[in-house]
């Protein structure tokens, strides 16, 4: 029998739970008057394909978030596994989110880091406010996927490779 451990349902225990479950990497970015801005985000979901949606939640203590909520189109980087560095940056708060990481630019103000497993570019369609994190349904407009790129997974406070059986 495997021993359970129950803790209590507030933030620091969720955090527990939810570490137990894996989840991609995905970068949020657009350019905005000429600089690049960008988050990560990986509480990502697909949510219809008709029409073509997915979601994504963001804090609402982000600085990054109102800046990128103004863009017409958001460009979604699902970052490979061999973009640790890149996922790490993004999450900083101060310095350049993009160093080490070649940009290149979609529609409007989307851009995408160059070597991820696939690309989305879509519209923000609703936010929805949930606690301490705004839901965003994005309406997804265009989409790319590299075959040869295993996505990165975050699971238990650290990035993690897929293991194929």
């Amino acid at each position: 029998m495997h021993e359970l451990f129950e803790f209590p349902a507030d933030g620091s225990g969720l955090r527990r739970a939810f570490s137990n479950f894996p989840s991609g990497v995905v970068a949020v970015a657009a350019e905005i008057d000429g600089t690049p801005y960008g988050l990560a985000v990986s509480t990502f979901v697909p949510v219809s394909l008709d029409p073509p949606l997915v979601s994504f939640c963001v804090q609402n203590s982000s600085s990054t978030w109102p800046l990128l909520a103004k863009a017409g189109h958001l460009g979604l980087s699902l970052l490979g596994t061999d973009q640790q560095a890149a996922a790490k940056a993004l999450g900083t708060r101060d310095g350049d989110r993009f160093r080490g990481s070649e940009l290149h630019r979609g529609t409007g103000e989307s851009i995408f880091i160059d070597g991820a497993s696939a690309w989305i570019e879509g519209v923000p369609e609703v936010e929805v406010p949930a606690g301490d994190h705004s839901v965003v349904i994005l309406r997804i407009h265009r989409i790319a996927t590299r075959a040869d790129v295993e996505p990165l997974v975050f699971q238990g406070s650290k990035f993690r490779r897929l293991l194929a059986s």
